[in-house]
């Protein structure tokens, strides 16, 4: 990942509801430092002396209580520890409910090259929406080869040698109405430490497919913003491979996983032949992890239903050879 500056933190474009709606009031000079971690410190201790412990690379959170101690030590005219407080080489700090500190707060913040942004957002949806999104911007990432698409609401990871057909498979099923998200090289970002999202490397280059005997096409022209999406949580994996008559493919639907980045996710093997419809099966593995995640496991309620039969047969074979035993 590249250096994350407060600039960065100021022109990230989000959407409405992810919106930060910072503005810088003073300090413009350290908008180009760098925000080195995924951490949020409230600095009340420090204001009130206690340095001890004190995370000064993170991000300065001055929410109501803050504010409020700050207005104190203001008007008390005393300045000791705001000073030490910009002593040390803090990112940025912000405030929050649209206040602003005073002239001589933002001298200090000048002075020491450390810019100071103000959001009208409360405490609790600012650091909601801060936090989420710093953990994706320092999520660990991984690019891997394969094919990400979205089929009925799942993110499936297709994964296989080089010419096994992952491409070919992806076209059919947009064909069909799926999404694609990325094609040849998707890119893994590990996020709150228990799920997957995957997007193009390139986002100027993710819709874009390469198919042999045709060349490069794009997804977005051909068939419409509809067969595309930008992420999606990757929920399963499809590997592919050439189909080998020696090997013993599951054939009852027993559960089986991979682990991508400490990450375990469901997996399925499809064995890859003249005749076998990949895309029908990758439909068919989609709608089947829709009822696993309603709590339905087919594979279960076979085994319950061949244990149910084999009771029968057994209580069934027990009632008539009673009965003969009692005619003898």
């Amino acid at each position: 990942m590249s250096e994350f500056t407060v600039l960065d933190l100021l022109d990230l474009d989000l959407k409405q509801h992810n919106h930060l709606q910072l503005t810088c009031i003073a300090g413009r000079s350290g908008l180009s430092k760098v925000i080195p971690n995924d951490k949020i410190s409230r600095p009340g201790l420090a204001l009130a002396g206690y340095f001890t412990d004190f995370s000064w690379d993170s991000i300065q959170l001055f929410g109501r209580g803050e504010q409020s101690y700050l207005s104190v030590l203001e008007k008390d005219n005393d300045w000791k520890n705001i000073e030490k407080l910009f002593s040390y080489n803090l990112p940025c700090v912000i405030f929050i409910g649209g206040a602003a500190p005073s002239e001589h707060f933002m001298d200090i913040a000048e002075k020491n090259a450390t810019a100071i942004l103000s959001t009208p957002l409360d405490s609790a949806v600012f650091s909601r929406r801060v936090y989420a999104l710093l953990d994706e911007v320092f999520a660990k990432t991984e690019t891997i080869h394969g094919v990400l698409v979205e089929v009925y609401g799942i993110g499936i990871l297709i994964t296989g040698d080089s010419g096994i057909g992952k491409s070919e498979t992806a076209l059919e099923l947009i064909e069909r109405g799926h999404r694609l998200i990325s094609d040849d090289t998707v890119k893994l970002k590990k996020l709150s430490d228990n799920y997957l999202v995957g997007s193009g490397e390139n986002p100027m280059l993710a819709h874009h497919m390469e198919i042999r005997g045709i060349g490069i096409i794009n997804l977005q022209t051909l068939f419409g913003v509809g067969a595309i999406r930008e992420k999606k949580q990757v929920q399963l994996s499809v590997k592919l491979e050439k189909w080998d008559e020696k090997k013993d493919y599951d054939r009852l639907g027993d559960q089986t996983t991979t682990t991508i980045m400490g990450i375990t996710i469901p997996e399925v093997v499809f064995p890859v032949s003249p005749g076998r419809n990949i895309p029908s099966l990758i439909e068919t593995a989609a709608r089947n992890e829709r009822l696993k995640k309603l709590g339905y496991y087919s594979a279960k309620e076979f085994d319950q239903s061949v244990l149910k039969w084999l009771e029968s047969q057994a209580a069934r074979r027990l009632y008539y050879n009673t009965d003969s035993l009692e005619e003898e």
